[in-house]
């Protein structure tokens, strides 16, 4: 078994877990063609508890399929793991993965993205209501209220989308002048993205005053079809969500705003409390619990762990692209 490897599926054999035996953890990722989550499962590398020995960690790359991910829970069930870290594909369809692993006896701890189970042991996550509010209200703020926007989703049937569309319309609910030409799904992909908004330009031209994208990805999309069609990025309001190292640098140069998820904390909070759940006496590892005072780990017994988000700003833009030296 290699650990902190990706996997498609797997490979290896299980073994009934003792004391002193490494801890078989699988680190579920919806996908990783995107930087977000390559930062999540990266971060999911680094912990110390992995980078000792006490933790061997796969991860897993769903592809963007939920079926993918119910058929990598199954393997790792075959294989033995001790404990699941899950971010999954789809809010319904993740629960069966989830009933699968605790009929199995393996807990599984969400993070990222949510599944609509009562069976997870804990989430490690942040609101994406909050998110899609603040970003939307980053826009509308722009326009000061006036003009009409286009929102371009996430998956449909992830929480992200789901989520992040309530804060969105929360936010658009302030501004009732406010008119929605488009709205459709480009899939967390920059250019899925970029082709909806070349034709959102080429139907509706100049009466885009604002473009709400529910993560960075889509965001920078949008910008490259506004440059394609030799418009000026500054004549539109466009916000995402992720605080990925593009929009990051668009952000500095004053082409977007953006709000930093932080999927290092998401990542490391989770595997330490699915440390727990496999070993009662463990304490904690990672540092995430200093960094993030208002989310006490109290034993690792609570229910959810709300990590907060970090508006990017002209003021801590520059630490923040420091971080990914």
């Amino acid at each position: 078994m290699m650990t902190a490897s990706v996997f498609g599926l797997g490979l290896g054999a299980g073994a009934v877990h003792a004391q002193d035996d490494p801890i078989k953890i699988g680190m579920a990722a919806y996908g990783l063609n995107a930087e977000f989550m390559q930062l999540w499962s990266a971060a999911g590398e680094k912990h110390p508890a992995v980078q000792s020995g006490m933790v061997e960690l796969t991860v897993f790359d769903g592809r963007y399929d939920a079926l993918v991910q119910q058929d990598q829970f199954e393997t790792m069930i075959t294989q033995g793991y001790d404990a699941i870290v899950f971010a999954p594909m789809d809010v319904e369809a993740g629960a069966t993965a989830v009933q699968l692993a605790v009929e199995a006896g393996i807990p599984v701890v969400g993070s990222n993205a949510r599944v609509n189970s009562d069976q997870l042991t804990s989430y490690v996550g942040s609101d994406d209501v909050e998110a899609g509010y603040l970003e939307a209200k980053a826009v509308l703020d722009k326009m000061n209220c006036e003009g009409d926007v286009v929102i371009i989703e996430g998956p449909i049937g992830q929480s992200g989308e789901i989520q992040r569309g309530e804060g969105n319309e929360k936010a658009l609910a302030e501004c009732p002048d406010v008119e929605i030409l488009e709205r459709q799904t480009a899939n967390w992909s920059r250019a899925e993205a970029q082709s909806l908004m070349e034709n959102w330009l080429t139907s509706h031209g100049n009466d885009i005053r604002g473009v709400i994208a529910q993560n960075d990805e889509m965001a920078l999309g949008a910008i490259e079809a506004i440059r394609a069609a030799s418009m000026d990025v500054d004549n539109f309001a466009i916000a995402g969500v992720d605080g990925v190292t593009d929009a990051l640098n668009a952000v500095k140069e004053g082409r977007m705003d953006s709000i930093l998820q932080d999927g290092e904390a998401q990542a490391l909070g989770a595997i330490d409390v699915a440390i727990k759940a496999v070993r009662p006496d463990y304490e904690p590892m990672s540092d995430i619990w200093k960094q993030y005072p208002d989310m006490p780990w109290n034993g690792g017994a609570d229910s959810e762990y709300n990590v907060p988000w970090t508006p990017v700003t002209a003021e801590n833009v520059d630490a923040l692209l420091a971080t990914r030296q």
